[in-house]
């Protein structure tokens, strides 16, 4: 589980609150359902500071053994090439530029690292590559924050950690 502030200072009271009057949640996945229902409801800033508590795509150091195992992060496991994990670090910088205050968050399924490059770069608009700095991050053109574009893209970064919750909550024989 990734470590967010407001996780634990907005999430936590929140459904600590709500689980008495929910008596009839019957797995992990309604909690988990119920969690983002409660998310959705936020303040864009406190949404966009929740997906910033979550590590960036190809980060390799302080990764849960889960997130590590998702995102084929273990070096004795079919380790990730350098060159692909220096292209995913400058995707996440030309990501952040486009839109400021998030994270790129996609839930992963088993996909190879250079597979979510690909699919950064599509979102970015960018042709496939493996490049270390192209473009340049400055050349990235940054999205009004809580503008259309910038909300839909939160969203579906929210929607991704339900995702990845609730694949965890199989991963881990809980459903």
């Amino acid at each position: 589980m990734f470590r967010s502030t407001v996780l634990i200072s907005t999430l936590e009271p929140q459904l600590t609150k709500l689980l008495p009057e929910a008596t009839t949640l019957s797995s992990y996945s309604e909690l988990i359902d119920k969690a983002l229902g409660l998310i959705a409801r936020w303040e864009l800033s406190l949404q966009s500071q929740f997906i910033s508590g979550h590590p960036r795509i190809g980060e390799t150091k302080n990764l849960s053994n889960l997130s590590a195992k998702e995102q084929g992060g273990r070096p004795d496991v079919n380790p990730t090439p350098p060159e692909v994990l220096a292209r995913l670090s400058h995707l996440n910088a030309c990501y952040e530029a486009r839109y400021p205050g998030l994270r790129y968050i996609t839930f992963v399924n088993g996909r190879s690292r250079l597979a979510i490059a690909e699919e950064m770069e599509d979102k970015l608009g960018l042709a496939h590559s493996l490049s270390p700095d192209t473009p340049a991050v400055g050349d990235i053109r940054g999205i009004d924050i809580e503008s259309e574009e910038w909300v839909v893209e939160l969203r579906r970064a929210v929607g991704d950690v339900g995702l990845i919750a609730k694949s965890r909550v199989v991963a881990l024989g809980l459903e």
